[in-house]
């Protein structure tokens, strides 16, 4: 460590896993340092909300300076990195290099397309507050080339919403899309009957949900389908393009495809030389560092990890908020000359998934719920863990209003707008 200064500690990400170990880190005899490329946290478990016109993008993002403004050994500084210089313990963003004696690498993942990264054009996903804009403006304008198309195969193509992905992501994002035409939609247009749009969910898997028991899995099929929603099980995608997307033999024509199928680990593997799984995340020990770099710790979706059983970690926020505070007991135990040689161990307090309005699962080691009971608790859960109090109180009048009334108020096509539908149709009209 640098003799003159007190140790330096690093943390590349503000995502829960960085957050959660700069909090732990507070009163710590540490100068910490918060790198992100985004000036905001962003609480994604919320995203599809965004994208579908249930929240507003400020709801569910909080300023990084804002979070620490109270924590007086705590920086921010906003850039992109580049790569990571071990020898010489320095995090390289351009032209600038940030010092460190300890590294925390929280920097998260994307969406993975399993070798087909030319469909994410086509079909992209819920990582990003410009992801969940980009698919809210893409879902809203199906709508409005719809009530202007006067060609009815394009028409029905525009109304159908396919969904890849089964998990909770691609779960929630289709029981929200049908929530949105059949209802908050329904008598919005003069030409077409938004109720009788076509959402349909794509799962390779004999289950959707595949994490929860499978009496919570089949109950979430039914609340799907009890909305409109077509679940299609066992089922891989073999093409999609911008006329839609293919399963083996069957052709399905859709303008909006949404991936909710997998996720690729940023490179934080990458940058310090680390040894990386299929998914490109770090493999770590038991005590979260990759051999031969003790003073560097690994976390949340960037990490490949492991219980005491030896089963995978899942990719939940749960994990990597532990997980960042685990890093921050050992750096601060190192100080305290008591070195915590204790591996980390994760607690499952257990799972959530939201189906819809009124509807919802929840397993917590055994005790489950389902129903409206269920969906409060999500509701419950999800404004607990938002981040500021006034963000709490605007989801939860948002909600609260929804429900009531059905309604959702950040319907808004924002960014440009390049009717590229329009423009093929001038074409085939001219030809």
């Amino acid at each position: 460590m640098n003799a003159t200064t007190r140790p330096r500690v690093v943390i590349i990400g503000a995502g829960f896993g960085g957050l959660a170990a700069a909090k732990a880190l507070k009163n710590a005899p540490v100068d910490v340092t918060i790198i992100d490329r985004r000036n905001h946290h962003l609480f994604q478990p919320l995203l599809y909300q965004v994208a579908t016109a249930g929240l507003a993008p400020n709801q569910i993002a909080t300023p990084i300076r804002a979070i620490v403004r109270h924590q007086k050994n705590a920086t921010v500084e906003l850039g992109t990195v580049e790569t990571i210089d071990t020898a010489k313990r320095e995090v390289v963003l351009g032209d600038r290099r940030v010092a460190y004696d300890f590294l925390i690498i929280a920097t998260g993942a994307r969406h993975a397309y399993f070798g087909h990264d030319d469909w994410e054009q086509y079909a992209p996903g819920l990582k990003t507050l410009e992801d969940a804009t980009e698919q809210r403006k893409r879902i809203l304008l199906a709508f409005e080339r719809a009530e202007l198309e006067p060609n009815a195969s394009e028409c029905e193509a525009l109304k159908t919403f396919v969904v890849i992905g089964g998990g909770p992501t691609g779960v929630e994002t289709a029981g929200a899309i049908a929530e949105l035409a059949k209802k908050a939609l329904a008598r919005d247009y003069r030409r077409i009957d938004p109720k009788s749009a076509r959402i349909i969910l794509i799962e390779a898997a004999p289950r959707i949900l595949t994490a929860f028991p499978e009496t919570l899995s089949a109950n979430a099929k039914r609340a799907l389908e009890g909305l409109g929603v077509e679940v299609r099980l066992n089922k891989a995608v073999t093409h999609v393009d911008e006329t839609g997307v293919t399963l083996g033999d069957e052709r399905i024509a859709s303008r909006t495809v949404i991936w909710a199928a997998g996720v690729h680990s940023s490179p934080a593997a990458r940058w310090p030389n680390i040894a990386a799984d299929r998914a490109g995340r770090a493999i770590i020990g038991g005590n979260l560092r990759p051999p031969g770099h003790d003073n560097i710790f690994v976390i949340g979706d960037c990490a490949a990890a492991n219980d005491a059983s030896g089963r995978p970690l899942p990719g939940v926020a749960p994990v990597a908020k532990q997980q960042g505070a685990y890093a921050a007991r050992v750096i601060k135990a190192q100080f305290e000359g008591n070195p915590l040689t204790e591996p980390f161990a994760y607690i499952d307090y257990g799972n959530l998934a939201t189906v819809g309005r009124k509807a919802a699962v929840a397993d917590f080691r055994g005790f489950r719920l389902t129903g409206f009971i269920g969906w409060l608790v999500w509701c419950a859960a999800h404004i607990y863990y938002l981040i500021g109090f006034k963000n709490r109180i605007a989801v939860a009048l948002d909600w609260t209003w929804s429900y009531l009334t059905f309604d959702r108020g950040a319907r808004l096509i924002t960014g440009d707008i390049e009717d590229e539908h329009h423009a093929q149709a001038a074409k085939r009209n001219a030809a």
